[in-house]
């Protein structure tokens, strides 16, 4: 056998023996719940592409893939640091007529969760985040960023509702690289209903950049979507499709966002 197949066979085989044969017992209903915990015991890989509609003066459509691992580690009995990576993969339309458009990797944005092994009542967590200057072709900021980021929300057993938000504020730790400094803020709020086998959801992104005018500091939007728990075999995986538009923007912003997501999950 090449070393290129044994290398593969042992992939899928690590794959295989990360999905649990107890976790792919559990129903649609309790996987998608465990989905929906941003901070949950739980190592995955979701695949979230946004096809942002009409973005820039030209009005093009711009498209990112985000790459976001999530992994868990236990610090002991009562604590876990659950880390949550994003690398974009960014298509940008032309910003100027006769222009191309520009494919590359935008920042990484990589966030340590300290949360609750055995949480009571309302799951939380809590810790830094890091903007790292890894883009491509002039698709993100030359400057290293940090701030704070913390996740809070609600579920029961029994309830179909899930609910909470997501917050973070990233400060630029220098201002000489490409793209000057910068103050941006992050709210996710989420609504998640859950249905034995299939579930509705909104999770909008509103975004601000402090250092804007107001009327181009702010994007906020509606819109919901719906998901649906299957399997790869024993490997749960967790689809979701929706749609999103923005009722405040800047005015080069895009009006529209369709959001699809794929979402290896691998329980403990």
């Amino acid at each position: 056998m090449s070393k290129v197949k044994r290398n593969g066979w042992m992939l899928a085989m690590a794959a295989a023996a990360l999905a649990s044969p107890v976790r792919a017992e559990m129903s649609a209903e309790e996987l998608a719940k465990l989905a929906q915990n941003p901070v949950g015991n739980l190592i995955s890989v979701p695949f979230q592409n946004n096809t942002n509609l009409n973005t820039g003066p030209l009005k093009g459509n711009q498209n990112i893939l985000n790459i976001q691992p999530v992994i868990p580690v236990e610090v002991n009995a009562e604590w876990n640091v659950i880390t949550r990576t994003i690398l974009p993969v960014v298509s940008q339309p032309a910003m100027v007529p006769g222009g191309d458009r520009t494919n590359g990797i935008g920042d990484t944005i990589f966030t340590a969760f300290l949360s609750p092994a055995v949480p009571k009542g309302v799951i939380w967590g809590v810790g830094p985040v890091l903007q790292l200057p890894t883009d491509t072709n002039g698709l993100g900021n030359k400057n290293w960023g940090m701030g704070v980021s913390a996740v809070m929300l609600k579920i029961e057993k029994g309830n179909p509702w899930v609910y909470g938000a997501l917050v973070n504020n990233i400060w630029s730790l220098s201002s000489d690289g490409t793209g000057g400094s910068y103050n941006n803020g992050l709210l996710q709020p989420f609504l998640n209903y859950n249905f034995p086998d299939y579930y509705l959801t909104s999770a909008p992104v509103i975004t601000v950049n402090w250092k804007a005018a107001n009327s181009q500091a702010w994007t906020v939007p509606l819109g919901g979507g719906i998901g649906k728990i299957f399997h790869l075999g024993k490997l749960p995986v967790n689809a979701q499709i929706g749609a999103y538009y923005n009722v405040v923007k800047p005015d080069d912003g895009p009006n529209w966002q369709v959001r699809a997501q794929v979402q290896l999950m691998f329980p403990k």
